[in-house]
């Protein structure tokens, strides 16, 4: 029996695996891959303490940092891909919580649970998109990008990751577009924008979408739509790429924590405590908002008549969250990593707690 499993191998769940080796939480650290979304960056300048830092040499450190301390003290599940969390049905002295976590390899219980798994990258989702994937539609510009060489290129998406896809794109590519859907770069660093509006071979579109990918054995045009005039285009163009975000990857925790309607774990961002879920009362008076009293509903919808948050619930529930897979307000790598180090000091607390 573990004290604690740590699912995700990015900034948060490393974080937390430095912190548990050293206070000496029995820990299973389970990862598929270290380093998170940001192996995909050629060059990291926020990562605190470190001006630049390309994406797989941060994964690599984190990997390294983890194991100088893990010692026999936090067990290493390196390549595993955590599939289901889910409360044992173990009968328990009251208040305490065994969580089993089934992976492609096998099962561990432990008394507590951090989730630190992400996200997964968004697909494009217009015609054609699914037809040319691999084929001139790209999620991952440090892995491609020099393939598109001399050619004409189109990024999708207006935040940092997409701006950062350009200015990587211009070194080597003949002409790099961007769309974006609004008037302004609300998701971009000003600073960011103004290193790569200024380039010559670059174009910003605003108030612009895709609307159909099209080409023959590899993507040879996309046609876009602005959004003003509603007028369409078709631009030639050998190399798509996508940064639109990513989706929460909180399917191994859905029916046991509270997420919102993206599907974010809701956490209280105090201790990074999740919220466990919560069924309707079967008794069909107590149905709320029009719902059966058969289907399950998240405690968002308990009503100030029904009762707050039941807090000897939260107190033993024995699930916390950090990272990009919380309903946290901002997602950054550095906010990843503090957000698991303050979860992992209320995780210590919580285990020793219990005895």
């Amino acid at each position: 029996m573990y004290d604690l499993a740590i699912i995700g191998g990015g900034p948060a769940g490393v974080a937390a695996g430095v912190y548990a080796a050293r206070k000496r939480l029995k820990t299973v650290f389970i990862a598929e891959t270290f380093g998170g979304q940001s192996t995909d960056s050629l060059d990291i300048q926020n990562w605190i303490g470190t001006p630049h830092i390309p994406g797989p040499q941060l994964a690599k450190a984190l990997e390294v940092h983890l194991r100088e301390y893990a010692s026999d003290i936090v067990d290493i599940k390196a390549g595993e891909r955590a599939a289901k969390v889910e409360k044992t049905s173990q009968d328990l002295p009251a208040g305490k919580q065994v969580f089993k976590i089934t992976t492609d390899k096998g099962s561990y219980e432990a008394k507590t649970v951090l989730i630190t798994t992400g996200g997964a990258r968004r697909k494009l989702e217009v015609p054609g998109a699914a037809q040319y994937e691999g084929k001139g539609i790209v999620y991952c510009a440090s892995c491609d990008g020099p393939l598109f060489a001399g050619q004409d290129t189109v990024v999708i998406g207006a935040g940092n990751a997409g701006f950062e896809t350009a200015a990587q794109l211009l070194a080597y590519a003949k002409s790099v577009t961007l769309l974006n859907r609004s008037e302004t770069f609300t998701k971009a660093d000003a600073k960011t924008v103004e290193a790569v509006k200024t380039h010559p071979n670059m174009t910003i579109l605003t108030n612009t979408e895709p609307v159909e990918v099209s080409g023959e054995m590899f993507v040879k045009s996309l046609t876009i739509k602005n959004n003003k005039t509603q007028e369409n285009t078709e631009l030639p163009v050998g190399g798509i790429f996508v940064e639109i975000g990513a989706l929460p990857a909180t399917g191994l925790v859905a029916g046991l924590v509270e997420m919102d309607q993206f599907n974010h774990i809701k956490v209280d961002p105090r201790t990074q405590r999740a919220y466990p879920y919560r069924q309707t009362p079967k008794n069909d008076s107590d149905a709320r908002r029009g719902e059966s009293a058969e289907e399950g509903v998240l405690l968002s919808t308990v009503t100030e008549a029904q009762g707050s948050r039941n807090a000897a619930d939260e107190s033993f529930f024995g699930v916390w969250a950090a990272g990009d897979c919380t309903d946290g307000l901002y997602h950054q790598n550095n906010i990843a990593a503090g957000d698991a180090v303050k979860a992992l000091e209320d995780i210590y607390l919580y285990v020793k707690s219990q005895g």
